[in-house]
């Protein structure tokens, strides 16, 4: 049976996760209708319409009650779900006997923008806090690599090749920046969950004089607004966003960073889980990364996903600013319809990344030989710097000397240990010196400062995150 439903087949980094219920078009559908009962309720309590108005709205304002593949259908006709629903509402409220005044009282002063730019903001408070949630968990993984490996020697990567010596402790950590990085913008962003109340063009103009007319009214349009933005669990900025799209943006913005940030910690994982490094691997899990072809094949799934997701939220993000960059008049032409598609997306890849990359994190295998192997695979010229910087006085020539060395040591395949003892005597370095110079631990830098540093700032949003449980 077709029944239209959005399930994600095509979007396997989302799909059976939190973000494909909490961003659904059923999720949608109900934010609508909780705003819709939700005026009606601030309308109430103010006297401006009867309880059994609210009670009645509130009966039909469930999305079960609702053909959603029939609204959907009759969405064009209107350019936005809102006006149909709107329909199917009032012809429900007749069905259910409800007085005539629930009927008026519904969408009383507002517009389809205030609607679903509110209901938009609804879905993304719900989903924003799984995404923080998993977020946090992933940070925990991490931190827990990255304090039990901050004396584990690897070799770091530059453009691809081998460069210097690091710790996994330290590339862990760096992973774990990012994911901080990008839950501190969350969290910012959430302040941007704004209710959007302004009516057909932002002036309020009908609410207000119906508020004028009605003289046993005392209360202003302001106040209810605020009551509103109080019952929906969202921030009263005292004005209507209705042409400012930055929170838009801001919430975007923030969604296209979180996703990037689990999307670097994919790919790198991807990197060193080539059997060929072998440096890491994905947790075994039942289920997960078998191949339809070859049954010896362990996919890494996880980490193809955060990859996916960071793949796609670009062009989201780049809609987003262009909708933005290119918005007219009181109610843009186009652009403001291109935002809601783009938006939930993004926020459902977000989620999806964050679920996936929390699992990731918690379950990541490290597989200390092949560090061993590969560091080991770059020779003595992996501390070619060192040896440039430090045995420089001690060459004729100099660092270009050195490297002119450590290029005839590649070239001709001969020990870079041997060249440098044959130009170097021993009063000026014993051969326990040269020998200490090739010691990769002994070239780690500040990396095992740097990892204090982000592990503490981890233990103090750490503490945060559990005060404000």
């Amino acid at each position: 049976m077709m029944d239209g439903a959005d399930y994600g087949v095509l979007a396997p980094a989302w799909a059976g996760t939190a973000a494909a219920s909490l961003s659904s078009d059923t999720a949608f559908v109900q934010a609508m209708l909780d705003v819709e009962a939700a005026w009606v309720q601030v309308q109430a309590d103010a006297g401006l319409c009867s309880s059994k108005d609210a009670q009645a709205v509130h009966a039909v304002a469930s999305a079960q009650r609702y053909d959603l593949a029939l609204l959907a259908s009759k969405t064009p006709d209107g350019a936005n779900a809102l006006i149909p629903l709107l329909g199917m509402m009032r012809e429900l409220l007749a069905h259910d006997g409800a007085p005539a005044s629930a009927s008026t009282a519904l969408h009383r002063g507002a517009t389809s923008q205030d609607i679903i730019d509110t209901a938009l903001m609804l879905v993304l408070s719900k989903t924003l806090a799984q995404v923080q949630a998993d977020l946090r968990s992933t940070a925990d993984g991490l931190a827990a690599l990255s304090q039990a490996h901050r004396q584990t020697v690897c070799i770091a990567r530059s453009l691809t090749q081998h460069a210097l010596p690091t710790t996994f402790g330290w590339k862990a950590a760096s992973w774990l920046s990012a994911i901080l990085d990008a839950e501190k913008q969350l969290e910012t962003a959430s302040l941007q969950l704004r209710l959007q109340w302004g009516g057909a063009v932002g002036t309020l103009a009908s609410l207000e004089q119906f508020l004028a007319g009605n003289h046993t009214a005392a209360t202003t349009s302001g106040q209810l607004s605020s009551q509103l933005a109080e019952h929906l669990g969202l921030q009263d900025t005292g004005a209507p966003w209705h042409t400012n799209r930055m929170p838009i943006l801001q919430l975007g913005s923030a969604l296209g960073a979180a996703i990037a940030a689990l999307g670097t910690f994919g790919a790198d994982v991807l990197t060193a889980s080539r059997p060929e490094i072998g440096e890491l691997s994905e947790p075994r899990e039942a289920g997960k990364g078998g191949s339809s072809a070859m049954p010896q094949k362990q996919n890494p799934v996880r980490s193809v996903l955060l990859r996916n997701a960071a793949f796609s939220s670009p062009g989201l993000l780049s809609t987003l600013f262009t909708a933005a960059g290119t918005a007219v008049d009181e109610r843009p032409d186009g652009g403001w319809h291109a935002e809601w598609s783009a938006l939930r997306e993004l926020a459902r890849l977000a989620a999806g990344a964050a679920f996936h990359g929390s699992f990731l994190a918690n379950g990541l295998s490290v597989n200390l030989p092949a560090m061993q192997r590969n560091l080991a695979l770059g020779g003595d010229a992996v501390l070619s710097e060192r040896l440039a910087t430090v045995l420089a006085p001690l060459v004729a020539g100099g660092k270009p000397a050195i490297q002119a060395l450590v290029r005839r040591s590649l070239n001709e395949e001969l020990p870079l240990r041997e060249l440098l003892r044959a130009q170097i005597p021993a009063q000026d370095l014993s051969d326990a010196e040269l020998t200490e110079l090739f010691d990769p631990e002994g070239y780690l830098g500040a990396a095992d400062r740097f990892t204090a540093t982000v592990l503490a700032e981890y233990s103090a949003r750490k503490e945060l995150w559990q005060s404000q449980n």
